[in-house]
């Protein structure tokens, strides 16, 4: 890791306010002991600039393609994104101002910025951080918040576009059909139908300014292949067993 200079420190605080444009920021709250992904998107023509996650604890670099004990920093030039994975978090270390980062022409530009907070019991979790479904199928997930909570608005987001989806709203978009309930007992579902490909991606939960984020994959749908089956059974009078050659649909053939 490298040590961050007052310059870059300058530029790092410059766009950042204009980034996030009201000086507010999304805040990620997870268990104590726990990990987390957090992805990092940048236009396409950025993929070959240096990138690095920055840690405002202890004015910190770490760049793409790192991996240490408790701290993986990986790029997905194809996805344009890098993804920042920190494990066994603790609140005494890591609760801080963190940013994904990018080096253009010797500046320091801030492409994602968030506040880390380690809490007994987050604001806002997931079960799963990753979760998965069939194309043209189904998917749902459940996002739990504290009772704090329960009067913020709850939304589902998706990172790469920032599009939001909220609760008691049915959004259809050129991908899916997009539902979210709350159920008034600390927990909201988000229910996406008529999945496809291009629903994957990265995603968050989140309540008022708290969030949790969540990898979802679309599993590519394998084509009808009929399959040739065989029934048995045993006519009464008969010494022997008759087959017949059955379809998927299991209609008889001949």
């Amino acid at each position: 890791m490298d040590t961050y200079n007052k310059t870059e420190i300058f530029y790092i605080s410059i766009w950042f306010w204009l980034f996030l444009g009201d000086g507010s920021y999304n805040i990620l709250t997870v268990k104590p002991g726990g990990s987390v992904t957090i992805p990092c998107y940048y236009e396409r023509e950025y993929k070959h600039q240096k990138k690095y996650w920055h840690s405002e604890i202890d004015m910190s670099n770490t760049y793409t393609n790192t991996t240490e004990e408790n701290l993986s920093v990986i790029d997905h030039p194809d996805q344009s994104l890098f993804t920042v994975t920190m494990r066994n978090l603790q609140s005494t270390k890591h609760d801080g101002h963190y940013y994904c980062t990018m080096k253009i022409e010797g500046k320091a530009i801030v492409t994602y910025g968030l506040y880390l907070q380690v809490q007994s019991e987050p604001d806002v979790s997931v079960v799963s951080s990753g979760v998965s479904g069939h194309e043209g199928g189904d998917i749902s997930v459940q996002c739990f918040y504290s009772s704090g909570y329960q009067d913020k608005l709850k939304q589902w987001c998706r990172y790469e576009d920032k599009s939001c989806y909220t609760v008691g709203r049915t959004n259809t978009s050129q991908n899916s059909s997009v539902q979210i309930s709350d159920d008034g007992r600390r927990s909201f579902t988000v229910l996406m139908t008529g999945l496809r490909l291009t629903d994957s991606g990265w995603y968050y939960c989140s309540a008022g300014e708290k969030l949790n984020p969540v990898h979802f994959t679309v599993i590519k749908a394998e084509p009808d292949k009929e399959k040739d089956t065989y029934c048995v059974s045993k006519l009464a009078n008969a010494p022997k067993f008759i087959c017949h050659r059955v379809s998927c649909t299991g209609q008889k053939q001949t």
